[in-house]
């Protein structure tokens, strides 16, 4: 028995050790693929707030928690305490999310919300990180019709937004295909994102 539990033990360390390794590895790899692409991001933010536009997004399934929490990270702070940023989450828990539910195809789950709200000159934050969700594509195709520039973070497997998204949207691409490490990818970026928003708007000298 004692042995038993030791082995048990033993693998579970084994199986942490190779968790932490798995995720350096991928952090590693997206340090040389991604910091172009997540300044550009930020730029585009930027100039969505300074034009007094809002910022809307959208994730569905495990990607619905990092949602909330970019635009937690908006609406209230990141961490330097300055005014709110113009945000938006398109919601599933809440009474809205289940009235359309209830009286539509969960498909148009953020489609209705989206098209209620959305104006020239917002931009989508869409949270994709693997199979194309047709919740979630359907608010990329909305804003597409209403001329709204996209930022999709997506992982290695992204064939489902091919011809979707288009030159002037924006692609950050987390390069993984295990959703863990997509999921772990995307958290990152969100941080980094907030804190150069911070950066640029209010800490940068000059």
């Amino acid at each position: 028995m004692f042995n038993g539990l030791k082995i048990l033990l033993n693998n579970m360390l084994e199986k942490i050790k190779d968790l932490y390794t798995e995720n350096i590895q991928t952090q590693i790899s997206a340090s040389r693929l991604l910091p172009e692409t997540i300044v550009e991001a930020t730029t585009k933010l930027v100039s969505c707030l300074l034009r007094g536009n809002k910022i809307i997004v959208c994730g569905h399934g495990r990607s619905y928690a990092n949602a909330q929490f970019l635009v937690a990270n908006l609406l209230n702070r990141y961490e330097l305490e300055r005014p709110s940023f113009p945000s938006v989450l398109l919601t599933i828990d809440s009474a809205v999310g289940s009235a359309i539910v209830s009286d539509n195809h969960i498909t148009t789950l953020y489609q209705r919300q989206f098209n209620a709200i959305a104006q020239q000159g917002d931009i989508l934050v869409a949270l994709v990180p693997n199979s194309g969700d047709e919740s979630i594509i359907n608010v990329i195709n909305c804003a597409t019709n209403k001329d709204v520039e996209i930022i999709a973070l997506t992982g290695a497997n992204d064939d489902h937004l091919q011809g979707l998204i288009s030159e002037n949207d924006l692609e950050v691409q987390t390069p993984a295909i295990k959703e863990s490490r997509i999921l772990e990818g995307h958290l990152f970026i969100i941080n980094a994102l907030c804190e150069l928003i911070d950066h640029t708007l209010f800490t940068q000298s000059g």
